[in-house]
């Protein structure tokens, strides 16, 4: 059986996994914009999959990938493009051309990101109202001209239908989280830990977020200084292509000694190593569309401790699932923490719960199962169906 020609349109980066639930599934072709000074995606794929890298100009690339895809009657059968910027507008316009079925996928609230900008300690990158402005046109544009959204969770739907979208919306958590890999530890955590050359003193807290605006790493520098403060004794290990920024902002709370970072991990052979010899994990976020490493945290027996924002409020429920405190509150964040550091006890009953709901929700076959529900078949016509719920 031929399997469908899909064209992945990635505006900026995708994660590794989600590229190769896509290509197990399809015949793939990835159209990325080039991320100088970074990945367009995340590991290199396993088997190797068709990338081709275009313009690092977001208007540049942009044109490139109306051109092809309008020259793409007889090469795809269904476009997912990424987000709903100026790539999702390119696709969009050309969709209306040729009739190829073209989904976007939301994977985070762009606006909202954005804002967080203007809080940004650094201010790393400029927040510029016009941008903002552009931002949300692009937005109203990819409305009124897309045929139907993916999003992860049922916050995003929210904020897509703000938009004012008449087009159906499907709330799929792809790529979700493969529980045979993210696993409780069949070892003991202290000769995980040796293995993963992390102390055996102290307890481990996993900050998996890239350093951005939105991920808000400073309300978790002051809250594991308030807690070395007190006399405990922890370490922040983190894994991410910001490294360097997280430790050059630790040390102006005097933790450079207490922070593991290095770049980022492959997800499949070490990552679930990293939760496993972690005592707890938290996600900071002052904006987020769903967050995967609270589901992983989870899926692996962890502990977590979330911003009690966007999306994580569907998966980290206080008191049932993990811990939650309101966002940029480092005294709340240290008080939690201490919280779900003291109680084993409590901690592993949340985490359990926490795995089922990863198990009934999230787990990674169910999602891509949900996904090839909606892409389906060559040149389907739009279906104004119910949303798919996974």
């Amino acid at each position: 059986m031929t399997r469908t020609r899909l064209c992945f349109v990635v505006e900026s980066g995708t994660d590794v996994r989600l590229a190769e639930g896509l290509a197990e599934r399809y015949q793939l072709t990835v159209l990325a914009r080039r991320i100088d000074g970074g990945v367009e995606v995340s590991q290199p794929p396993e088997p190797p999959i068709d990338v081709r890298v275009g313009s690092p100009s977001r208007v540049a690339f942009a044109r490139a990938v109306y051109r092809d895809l309008r020259a793409a009657r007889d090469r795809y059968d269904a476009v997912l493009v990424q987000g709903y910027g100026l790539s999702a507008l390119a696709a969009n316009l050309a969709a209306r051309r040729t009739g190829i079925s073209t989904t976007m996928l939301v994977c985070s609230p762009v606006e909202a990101y954005y804002r967080c900008r203007q809080v940004d300690p650094d201010r790393a990158r400029p927040y510029r109202r016009r941008e903002l402005m552009g931002l949300r046109i692009l937005a109203r544009w990819n409305a009124k001209l897309g045929q139907r959204y993916v999003v992860l969770s049922a916050y995003l739907e929210q904020v897509v239908l703000h938009h004012g979208t008449r087009r159906p919306i499907h709330v799929i958590p792809v790529y979700g989280v493969d529980l045979a890999r993210f696993a409780p530890p069949s070892a003991p955590k202290l000769d995980i830990r040796r293995e993963r050359g992390l102390s055996e003193y102290g307890q481990v807290v996993f900050f998996s977020s890239r350093v951005a605006p939105e991920k808000d790493a400073d309300t978790l520098l002051r809250a594991v200084k308030m807690l070395k403060v007190g006399g405990r004794s922890l370490w922040l290990l983190h894994r991410s292509g910001g490294f360097r920024t997280l430790l050059e902002r630790a040390k102006r709370y005097g933790l450079e000694e207490r922070v593991v970072a290095t770049d980022a991990v492959h997800p499949h052979r070490h990552l679930p190593l990293d939760y496993q010899a972690s005592d707890l994990c938290v996600q900071a976020s002052r904006e987020e569309g769903l967050g995967f490493s609270p589901l992983e945290a989870m899926a692996c027996g962890v502990p977590v401790v979330a911003s009690a924002v966007g999306g994580l409020t569907e998966t980290v429920r206080d008191g049932e699932t993990g811990w939650t405190y309101p966002v940029g509150d480092h005294a709340q964040l240290a008080r939690v923490m201490t919280e779900a550091l003291d109680d084993p006890a409590e901690a592993a009953r949340r985490a359990a719960r926490g795995r089922e709901l990863v198990a009934d929700r999230y787990e990674r076959d169910l999602v891509f199962g949900a996904l090839e529900g909606v892409l389906g078949g060559a040149r389907a016509p739009i279906a104004h169906a119910k949303p798919v719920q996974a």
